[in-house]
Order: structure tokens, then sequence, then C-alpha cells
């Protein structure tokens, strides 16, 4: 019984960590995705509005900018314009290379 509590509890400490970062997927492309969800465009306004919804008002939400290592650079700096606006400053930024998995 003490190990099925200590699961549970592992499990909602990942979860809260997880809720706790906000994810910006960039694509090869410049697409943007905030948590897994695609945005409509790749408009400056679109990705503040996703950000905003997703910080929930908090600030102090940390913010990981993952781009694909094709990514151009003008979409990274779009999406740390859009997070510095917002006032979300905690951020990590990594690349994705797809031929990496191959």
């Amino acid at each position: 019984m003490a190990n099925d509590a200590r699961i549970v509890l592992q499990q909602r400490l990942t979860q809260q960590l997880d809720e706790a970062v906000i994810e910006i997927s960039i694509s090869a492309d410049g697409e943007y995705a905030v948590n897994g969800r695609l945005l409509v465009d790749n408009e400056l306004t679109t990705l503040m509005r996703a950000l905003r919804d997703a910080a929930g008002g908090d600030a102090n939400k940390q913010l990981a900018i993952n781009a694909d290592s094709n990514a151009r650079h003008q979409s990274v700096v779009r999406a740390m314009d859009a997070a510095g606006q917002l006032g979300l400053v905690h951020l990590r930024i990594t690349t994705r290379n797809p031929d990496a998995a191959r």
C-alpha cells in the first residue's frame, strides 16, 4: 500500500511540474505549437494569446522554447519577443535535430 501511495504522489508531482512549464514548439517551417496545440497561424498576436492562456496570469511560469534545428532564427526570436512582452522571463531554449533520430 505504501508503494501505491508513493507512485500516486510521484505522478501528482510530475503533473504539477508539467503544468508549471509552458512549452513552445517551433517546426522547421516556422509553425508554432503551445503545450502541444498547433496555432492557427504564425502571427505574434496569436502566439501571445496562446501564451497568455497557458500562463493563466502567472508570469513566474517556466517557458521552454523547443525549435527544430532547421527553424529560422526569426521564428525563435518571435517566440522570445512574445514571452518578453508578457513578462515570461524564465526560459530555456533547445533545438531538435530530426536527422539525429535516424
